[in-house]
């Protein structure tokens, strides 16, 4: 916990991501759907267009201020909100100023542009309201609990996750693991540097269901084979994160430093819930190499998969749509 010399607000600001769109070599933007980024999730996919020669992306953003902020009787002036872009990998670190929607709004806007060459993979995004108190510039006065991912390379906004997703024909495919598995849909390989998720070219019109953008009801079934993918994937990854820990010399295991401590940190808290991730970590492995409570545990593990992976969200919306077509139908 931060102690600060002067009055804050006590409450954070809420952000969201509004829109995206990436400046391709011949200036001419394309603008990303939703399914671009996820609210729930706080991710922007940028892949999801595939695009490999983008050169810039402008990133729309909506920033709610917490009540008092811009109060008359306030304790500080020169309230400003900035979006903060930085990339621990790279070093390089952007601010913009967002605009109030209205005087005195607590509604802020504005959009911050990601340079795709100062970028590798991940990049955190978060907002801070600054002002002057005590005759002092630039003093916290609340920001954003939690940070966005905006990711240069996902296809879908799967958290922080990073992944390799490809298509191949698994009968016919030259990685052999894939051939026993001719008749699945797709496939996760979680051994590797990045996870790996593979689509299986076999199956008729399943490729082009993925791709397509053909609007109505297909585009809900493509929501919700996207949302079931995903929980096969973080089922895949959180299984091969917590299979391959190492331990201290007192049997304490210790988090890895590549993916597989991203998505553990990221679930632990659904998993063991009201335990800070350390605790929950020894947890899990003390049931997974124990005795007993391992099994147990499995409904906490798809509870966490299944809220990752947005899959009631999928699934309303597919019943939704279905019921008007019904409606339609029966009209």
């Amino acid at each position: 916990m931060k102690f600060y010399p002067y009055k804050r607000l006590n409450r954070p600001i809420t952000l969201r991501v509004t829109s995206a769109s990436l400046k391709l070599p011949d200036n001419t933007r394309d603008p990303l759907d939703t399914s671009a980024y996820s609210i729930p999730q706080r991710t922007v996919a940028l892949g999801v267009a595939q695009h490999e020669d983008w050169i810039s992306a402008r990133i729309g953003l909506s920033a709610t201020l917490p009540p008092g902020a811009t109060d008359p009787d306030a304790p500080w002036s020169g309230l400003r909100v900035l979006a903060v872009l930085a990339d621990g990998d790279t070093n390089v670190r952007t601010t913009v100023d967002l605009r109030q929607d209205a005087p005195d709004s607590k509604e802020w806007s504005g959009e911050i542009e990601v340079l795709r060459d100062d970028h590798v993979g991940r990049a955190s995004l978060a907002v801070h309201a600054v002002a002057e108190i005590d005759g002092v510039r630039g003093r916290s006065v609340t920001e954003t609990d939690g940070d966005w991912t905006v990711d240069v390379a996902a296809e879908e906004p799967l958290g922080g996750l990073r992944l390799d997703v490809k298509q191949a024909s698994f009968s016919r495919s030259a990685r052999e693991w894939l051939r026993p598995y001719a008749d699945a849909p797709w496939a996760v390989d979680a051994s590797g540097r990045l996870p790996l998720v593979m689509i299986n070219t076999d199956v008729e019109g399943f490729s082009d269901l993925l791709d397509g953008e053909s609007g109505g009801i297909e585009n809900k079934i493509h929501e919700l084979l996207v949302s079931q993918m995903a929980t096969d994937v973080w089922t895949a990854v959180f299984h091969s994160a917590v299979g391959d820990l190492e331990v201290e010399p007192d049997g304490s295991p210790v988090f890895p430093t590549d993916w597989r401590g991203e998505v553990l940190r990221e679930m632990l808290p659904d998993v063991v819930p009201g335990l800070r991730v350390e605790e929950a970590l020894r947890q899990v492995h003390r049931r997974r190499t124990g005795d007993s409570g391992w099994v147990e545990l499995q409904t906490r593990v798809h509870y966490a998969v299944v809220r990752r992976a947005g899959a009631s969200k999928s699934l309303a919306n597919v019943l939704r749509a279905l019921q008007q077509m019904n409606r339609e139908d029966s009209a």
